[in-house]
């Protein structure tokens, strides 16, 4: 654990299978797969922070814009908050407008793989907020229910902030298990703001995937070229491309990364040799999108009832509190 001041950093002592064996086993698997766990390494980070940026990425414009409309509003629903959890808190650029609403003394728990995105951001809130503290947490988010347990709680109540759309990125199975985990940890009373995308129409959805830049097809390639830094890869980027649709039946955006022609990849770290057909992809990422009874079925079963619902004037974006 790591401590300046204010500051502190704890690392998951159990973070589960590692890249290497994930990698591995999604790579052999029948339908290849990596998880999208493993984007945010430092140049993935920066990469997504510029997709939050793009004109069609309307995720991160709805969600300023509601939580800027609405910060104070939720503030006051969120009661006398101590300690802030946030899952997957990147640079926590939209944590801030909340944090502006927030008074009094407070812990923030940031909970992210990215240990270099946690420093940073941790202490650039602490000169932005005196009053701060910021207990950050190098875990899985979906993992971090039992780090939040074992820290002293303080007096007051807790929120969880699950905000952007990252609840998407996990299937109604691993969804219900993540709630479950924070329901056991957290006290009555005690509250989860979740973000999640709405469901709309598939003009909307797939450009904000698709991007004109290729920022998007950047991100999901460095995947392909994290393997070649970590493991010894020797994938040739040229030779697979970004794809990403929106499959209307399961109510989802899917990425893949697709072989553009028949090939064998070495991983020297892993001593593997993969094959690909032309045509044959890498599912990546999905992405869920939702309506009202999809988000109360999820929590539902966790324990958890929706107390409030907040849009954004387009109805493209919703943050619910669940208490």
């Amino acid at each position: 654990m790591a401590e300046t001041g204010r500051f502190t950093l704890r690392r998951s002592p159990d973070e589960g299978p590692g890249f290497a064996e994930d990698i591995r086993a999604g790579l052999t698997a029948v339908r290849k797969v990596i998880p999208p766990r493993y984007f945010y390494d430092e140049l993935g980070s920066a990469l997504f922070d510029a997709i939050c940026r793009l004109p069609e990425y309307y995720v991160t414009r709805a969600e300023n814009e509601l939580l800027g409309g609405y910060r104070r509003e939720i503030a006051a629903a969120l009661g006398g908050v101590r300690r802030l959890v946030e899952l997957g808190s990147g640079s926590a650029r939209k944590t801030r407008l909340l944090l502006d609403e927030l008074a009094g003394p407070l812990e923030y728990v940031p909970v992210d793989v990215d240990v270099s995105m946690l420093q940073r951001t941790g202490h650039e809130l602490l000169v932005q907020y005196p009053s701060l503290t910021v207990s950050a947490l190098s875990y899985d988010f979906r993992r971090a229910a039992r780090a939040v347990r074992s820290m002293a709680a303080p007096s007051g109540s807790t929120s969880v902030l699950f905000l952007g759309s990252t609840i998407g990125n996990l299937d109604a199975d691993e969804a219900t298990a993540l709630f479950r985990d924070l329901r056991a940890v957290l006290n009555p009373g005690d509250t989860v703001l979740l973000g999640a995308d709405l469901r709309k129409p598939k003009a909307i959805l797939e450009p904000a995937y698709n991007d004109a830049l290729g920022v998007t097809a950047a991100f999901n390639l460095n995947l392909l070229q994290r393997i070649n830094r970590e493991l010894g890869g020797q994938f040739d980027l040229r030779s697979f491309a970004h794809r990403a649709f929106f499959d209307d039946n399961l109510s989802r955006i899917e990425m893949h990364l697709v072989s553009l022609r028949e090939q064998t990849v070495r991983i020297e770290g892993l001593g593997l040799e993969v094959s690909f057909t032309e045509g044959e992809t890498i599912h990546t990422e999905n992405s869920y999108k939702y309506d009202d009874e999809m988000i109360g079925a999820l929590t539902g079963k966790a324990g958890f009832r929706i107390e409030k619902k907040w849009m954004d004037t387009k109805g493209w974006f919703a943050e619910y509190l669940l208490v």
